[in-house]
């Protein structure tokens, strides 16, 4: 078992240390859990792998961030870190010799359900990675010692059989349902995507539908097989990022559209932004005030339970206004000023 040191070193052939959750998230230790949710989407989409193809740093930093959000997420685990937060902290302000002492905090996990997963640390594109320091903490024993991970410590568990008890009871124990999140772009909710895992060697490719919203769960029937080999199904609990370019509001997608001011005066065609990264060319009335509002109907996201259906784009118009008037420019908008006072 490592001996944990004041610097983070260990007596051994292991390094570990303490981990600042909130730190990684940028949050402060009473935030929400709204805020600790918008801070992982946020940090979640920035340093995704689809967005950082072969930075090895960005993998880091999005294992770093996913484990964050499993522990600061679930009320049950943020609760015990807290708790082992102040334990530590308190160590460290005394200064005294010694080290601390981490095998009161080491979870142990006797009896219960054990599913040996060849590469869960690759779960959903590289959602995985746990450290030491979470395993030690919240399943699998000091320094990830064991070769299989609990099940119920990774996946928030939503009801199921009780741990313990034999094979059989296991076999005949009501199926378990096992969640975990799963975040999405925009534009992946719009035209739908997938996300692929290795589970015991079998490669698994499940396929987000167009239209999912945070809080859509994806199953997976059988996906988890446990230690009496019964199967045991997945759920994907979808978190779509926010995209700085829309507002959604149902199926229906808000933008702001900038338009110069002789295009607004004299009417004329501006691009509306698609959440696909294209756009759509809308003309515009001569005369188009600040704020109007155009619908594009059915340029919307599509319809969870039925993608042929579709909500609409809605185009804020946001007037720009000329800066650093030429002296010609100035003398035809003062001429104009002066025609309408008349």
């Amino acid at each position: 078992m490592p001996r944990f040191c004041r610097e983070g070193t260990v007596q051994g052939d292991e390094v570990m240390e303490y981990r600042d959750y909130y730190a990684i998230l940028g949050v402060d230790k009473n935030a929400s859990e709204e805020d600790i949710k918008k801070a992982y989407r946020k940090l979640a989409m920035q340093y995704h792998p689809d967005r950082n193809p072969d930075d090895k740093t960005a993998e880091e930093k999005f294992k770093e961030i996913n484990e964050a959000y499993q522990v600061l997420s679930d009320p049950e685990k943020r609760a015990r870190y807290d708790q082992l937060g102040s334990a530590y902290q308190s160590w460290q302000s005394r200064g005294g010799p010694g080290d601390f002492n981490w095998s009161q905090w080491a979870t142990g996990t006797p009896g219960g359900v054990r599913v040996e997963v060849g590469n869960l640390d690759d779960l959903f594109g590289g959602a995985g990675g746990f450290s030491d320091f979470f395993r030690t903490i919240f399943g699998g024993g000091m320094g990830g010692a064991q070769q299989g991970i609990n099940m119920e410590d990774l996946f928030r568990q939503a009801g199921g059989a009780r741990r313990g008890g034999s094979r059989a009871q296991q076999r005949n124990a009501p199926l378990r349902r096992y969640e975990q999140a799963v975040t999405i772009s925009l534009a992946e909710a719009y035209q739908g995507t997938s996300r692929t895992f290795e589970v015991d060697g079998r490669r698994l490719e499940v396929k987000i539908p167009a239209g999912a919203r945070t809080g859509t769960k994806v199953r997976v029937p059988g996906a988890i097989r446990d230690a009496s080999g019964q199967s045991h199904d997945l759920y994907l609990r979808v978190e779509v990022a926010e995209d700085p370019r829309f507002k959604r509001k149902g199926y229906n997608l808000h933008t702001t559209v900038p338009v110069d001011l002789y295009t607004a005066v004299l009417g004329g065609e501006v691009h509306v932004p698609t959440p696909t990264g294209g756009s759509l060319v809308l003309t515009i009335p001569p005369g188009t005030q600040p704020g109007q509002t155009f619908r594009l109907r059915g340029r919307g996201m599509p319809h969870l339970k039925n993608p042929s259906q579709r909500g609409d784009l809605l185009a804020k118009i946001q007037v720009e206004l000329p800066r650093n008037l030429t002296p010609k420019q100035k003398k035809l908008f003062e001429e104009l000023a002066a025609s309408a006072s008349r």
